[in-house]
C-alpha cells in the first residue's frame, strides 16, 4: 500500500510503499477515507510531545492516530486506537474490534475528521461551567482550533469574546467570525498586559487557552488586582501550547485574582463526551458551525506537512 512514512524523528513522512497491514485476533483493516494533520500529530512525529516517547524507536512509522475510514462492509467509522507501526495516514491501517464508531450522516468525512478541534472549545463548558452571557477570553484565535472556539462561544451565548493572536490580518478575520475584540500579543510584555487590561470590560470569565507560554505568564500577571479587593474570579481552561510549553508562576497571580486553571478534559467522560459531540453534530448538520478544510490528497504530503500558509484552516488528507 501507499502511505506517509516517517523514518526519524523530527523528519517529513515521504509517500512511499509500505507492507499491508495484517489483522490479528480482534482486530479489523481499516480503508483510511480523510485524516486530520494536527499540531499534535506533528509534535509526535517531531519527538516533542510528552507522549512521543511511546513511538519512538518504532521507525519507519506511520503518523497521525486517528481519522475516518470504511470497515471491510463499506460502513464509514471514526476510528482510533491504532496499532503501531500503521497510523492514520495510509491507505490502510489496523485498529482492535470495537475502536470505531459510524460518523454521522450527511456530513462530508473531511470534516467529521476535523470536528474534534470544535469538541475542545466544548471545555469552556465542561471544564469551566459556562453560561450564557459570560466574556470569554480565547488565547490563540487564529489557528484552525481557536476560530472554532470563537464560533462556539457566540452559538453558546457569550456575551463578549475577545481573542488573541499575532497577525493583524487574520485577528480582523476572527472578528469577522464574531470576536467584539482583538488583542495582537506581538508587542512589549507591557503593552500585551495593558491591552489585556483594557479589553477585560468587567472582567474575563472564561479564558480558553491555546497557546501558554509568554502571552499567558504575561496575562496571569495582569489579573493581580492592584489593591486588597478581591478579583473577579477567571477560569483559565488549558487546552494548548503553541507558544510554549511551560510558565513562570508567581503565587500572587493565584492568591487574589480569583483565577482557577483546569485542564481541558475536567469534566470529560463518556456521557459529556457524547453531548458535546452531538451538539457539534447539530450545529454542523444546521450550517450554524462551519469548518475551513484544506484538502490534499496523500501523494502529496511531503509537501502539505510542511505548508505553513494554511491560516486558520485544517489540513486534510482524503483517500
Amino acid at each position: 500500500m501507499k502511505a506517509a512514512v516517517l523514518h526519524e524523528a523530527g523528519g517529513i513522512p515521504r509517500y512511499e510503499d509500505f507492507p499491508d497491514p495484517v489483522a490479528g485476533d480482534g482486530e479489523v483493516i481499516i480503508d483510511v477515507r480523510a485524516v486530520s494533520v494536527e499540531n499534535v500529530d506533528k509534535a509526535i512525529a517531531a519527538g516533542t510531545h510528552y507522549a512521543s516517547e511511546k513511538y519512538s524507536g518504532q521507525f519507519p512509522a506511520i503518523p497521525a492516530f486517528d481519522g475516518i475510514g470504511a470497515l471491510p462492509d463499506g460502513t464509514l467509522v471514526g476510528f482510533g486506537n491504532i496499532r503501531l507501526p500503521y497510523g492514520a495516514l495510509a491507505e490502510k491501517t489496523v485498529v482492535p474490534q470495537g475502536s470505531y464508531m459510524p460518523i454521522p450522516d450527511g456530513i462530508d468525512p473531511a470534516v467529521v475528521a476535523v470536528m474534534a478541534s470544535a469538541v475542545t472549545a466544548m471545555s469552556m463548558k465542561t471544564a469551566a461551567g459556562f453560561v450564557p452571557g459570560e466574556t470569554v477570553l480565547v488565547q490563540g484565535a487564529t489557528g484552525v482550533a481557536g476560530r472554532l472556539a470563537v464560533k462556539v462561544a457566540r452559538l453558546l451565548g457569550a456575551g463578549r469574546i475577545v481573542a488573541t493572536g499575532r497577525d493583524d490580518d487574520q485577528l480582523r478575520e476572527v472578528q469577522a467570525i464574531g470576536a467584539d475584540t482583538v488583542i495582537n500579543t506581538a508587542v512589549s510584555d507591557e503593552a500585551l498586559a495593558q491591552a489585556y487590561l483594557d479589553a477585560r470590560g468587567d472582567g474575563y470569565d472564561v479564558v480558553l487557552d491555546y497557546l501558554w507560554g509568554r502571552p499567558s505568564e504575561i496575562l496571569l500577571r495582569a489579573l493581580v488586582p492592584r489593591s486588597f479587593a478581591f478579583g473577579k474570579p477567571t477560569r483559565v481552561v488549558q487546552i494548548g501550547e503553541s507558544a510554549e510549553t511551560v510558565i513562570t508562576l508567581a503565587g500572587s497571580s493565584l492568591r487574589t485574582s480569583g483565577v482557577e486553571i483546569y485542564g481541558a478534559a475536567k469534566g470529560l467522560n463518556p456521557r459529556t463526551m457524547d453531548e458535546v459531540y452531538q451538539q457539534i453534530v447539530t450545529w454542523t448538520r444546521s450550517g450554524e458551525l462551519t469548518f475551513d478544510v484544506e484538502k490534499v490528497p496523500l501523494s502529496d504530503i511531503e509537501a502539505a506537512w510542511q505548508r505553513t500558509d494554511l491560516r486558520g484552516r485544517r489540513l486534510v488528507v482524503v483517500l
